[in-house]
């Protein structure tokens, strides 16, 4: 199966087509991301029940979760995005996938957790990973933007055309 394709015969699935996707710029998001999840993920193992520092407890469960229900519908995508990036390219045309229409409500759900992620970040407390660099916020924002748009039927919006 190829990076363009999902399970044909699948009517109930949508295609969701990044456009332009600037490839440095998912490999700084991504290295970000992993050392934020990194991080909350011994906050939260480390927590009692009675802990008040939900954001991490939350984040890693919600993590889990997207892997556990779209993990199989991007890890042709992430593998084509990681060489890419290996290799130096600067952007991809057209990144697509197949998802169930799902999806739209998981990346609202997992933006609004990453912005609060950010928030805790900022407070500067019990942490050493610094908040989302501006211009990862927005690579996020227009990635998740994307499949929720999409899902509601709406054209795909290429990266250079995101409102900065």
């Amino acid at each position: 199966m190829s990076p363009d394709s999902g399970p044909p015969s699948d009517p109930d699935l949508v295609e969701i087509s990044l456009l332009d996707l600037p490839v440095a710029l998912w490999a700084a998001s991504q290295e970000h991301a992993n050392e934020l999840i990194r991080e909350f993920t011994l906050i939260a193992a480390s927590q009692s029940e009675e802990d008040h520092q939900r954001v991490p407890r939350q984040l890693t469960q919600l993590i889990e979760a997207l892997n556990r229900e779209y993990g199989m519908t991007s890890g042709e995508q992430e593998a084509q995005l990681a060489a890419a990036a290996a290799a130096g390219v600067e952007s991809i045309p057209a990144l697509r996938f197949r998802v169930p229409p799902g999806v739209s409500e998981a990346a609202v759900a997992l933006g609004a957790m990453l912005d609060e992620a950010d928030a805790y970040c900022k407070a500067g407390r019990h942490l050493l990973t610094l908040a989302t660099p501006p211009e990862q916020v927005r690579f996020r924002n227009w990635y998740l933007d994307e499949f929720v748009r999409q899902v509601d039927g709406q054209p795909p919006r290429p990266w250079p055309e995101y409102p900065a």
